[in-house]
């Protein structure tokens, strides 16, 4: 599979795909034959290059409602999860009135955290944080569901922690926000790349997803139930559309970046996420294990590997996560330290002032050789300390 993704040819152990992955070939190739191509235009005109960016833009929405299988009618394009999400919640919050409330967790990324607050800060609506189990790093559906009643307008939740590789079931929380009235909005950015996503069967009101954390260019993608997204009071300019997903897509959209997202959800379509799972449990299985077996690691997040996507955050006993990055990086090994913007999980594990944890997430470019890398350079930091 290394040999999709030319952007690991150097000889780089890749543990940093939670913060972004590299493009596989096609994706690389739909971008660049794009920008190449005399399609490079605007859609909407009367002539051939128009139209085909028109149709571009129709297919990539195809793409991603089968990756998502989701009405493609709600996909919309934006520049990052985090941009797309700031835009949907400030349309949120001319819905929100003094006394409503919208419940998060601490489990989730800042992304899905301060465009909330500020929503609510707007409306005078409350906005109110769920725990996670500290101990275990797993989110149980009550701790969600506890404070859901009549005021609740909307609930915002994790798919997966992008630091813990936590996935909580989401199925219980949606029921009872439905129940109530009130909608669902998921940040699905660190589990789009490891599991198979059924919008339909999770019944959220939208959900949120970053190509670029599967394989595509650096580009966000919101999907939104249609019906919602006609009706939201969205922030845009007169002439840009009244209904369908064009009323989030502010400005000239990215079609080089478009035309890499289609390709990219192409390539996990024809991979097909079940198999994607079961192979990075493979690789990811002796990587947990590992970690765990090694004297003065600590591991957090789920001990096991249900429930969990790829993803692990570790720290090493008398080494700051900032020095193990570096004598990783020493070896050619690529990680992450620190809070990696999830602000509330580092808080509640009481890690916030002590740099954090490092990172390393699985992506279908690494083996079992990637793996014992890491591992090998971990043991060796471990018994110095």
């Amino acid at each position: 599979m290394k040999h999709r993704f030319p952007g690991v040819a150097d000889g780089w152990s890749r543990f940093d795909a939670p913060a972004g992955t590299q493009m596989v070939d096609q994706a690389i190739d739909a971008v660049a034959g794009w920008m190449r191509s005399p399609a490079m235009a605007c859609s909407g005109g009367w002539f051939d290059a128009s139209e085909a960016t028109g149709e571009l833009v129709g297919r990539a929405r195809a793409s991603v409602g089968r990756l998502f299988h989701a009405d493609p009618a709600g996909v919309c394009f934006g520049p990052n999860m985090t941009s797309l999400t700031f835009a949907f919640s400030r349309a949120v919050a001319e819905t929100l009135r003094p006394g409503d409330r919208v419940i998060g967790t601490r489990l989730d990324h800042e992304a899905n955290v301060s465009p909330w607050r500020a929503a609510c800060l707007a409306s005078g609506a409350d906005h109110v944080l769920a725990p996670f189990d500290a101990g275990s790093g797993t989110l149980p559906p009550e701790l969600v569901v506890d404070l859901i009643d009549e005021r609740t307008r909307w609930v915002t939740l994790p798919g997966a922690s992008n630091l813990l590789g936590t996935a909580p079931d989401l199925a219980p929380i949606v029921d009872a926000a439905h129940a109530v009235g009130a909608r669902v909005y998921v940040d699905a950015v660190a589990l789009a790349p490891h599991r198979r996503i059924d919008v339909a069967a999770l019944g959220c009101d939208a959900i949120v997803s970053s190509p670029y954390k599967w394989y595509g260019p650096h580009s966000g993608v919101l999907w939104v139930d249609p019906d919602l997204l006609d009706s939201l009071p969205v922030f845009k300019v007169r002439p840009a559309p009244d209904l369908g997903p064009g009323r989030f897509e502010t400005g000239m959209p990215n079609y080089e970046a478009i035309a890499g997202v289609d390709a990219a959800a192409r390539f996990l379509l024809d991979e097909g996420m079940d198999r994607v799972a079961e192979a990075e449990m493979e690789v990811f299985a002796p990587l947990l294990r590992g970690l765990q077996s090694i004297d003065g690691v600590t591991v957090y997040g789920p001990s096991g590997l249900q429930g969990r996507t790829p993803t692990a955050a570790f720290r090493v006993e008398g080494v700051g996560p900032a020095d193990v990055a570096k004598a990783l990086a020493a070896e050619r090994i690529a990680v992450w330290d620190g809070h990696n913007y999830a602000l509330e999980v580092v808080d509640t594990l009481g890690l916030g002032d002590q740099g954090g944890v490092v990172r390393a997430g699985l992506a279908r470019y690494l083996d079992l050789d990637d793996v014992q890398r890491l591992l090998g350079v971990v043991e060796r930091l471990a018994a110095w300390s």
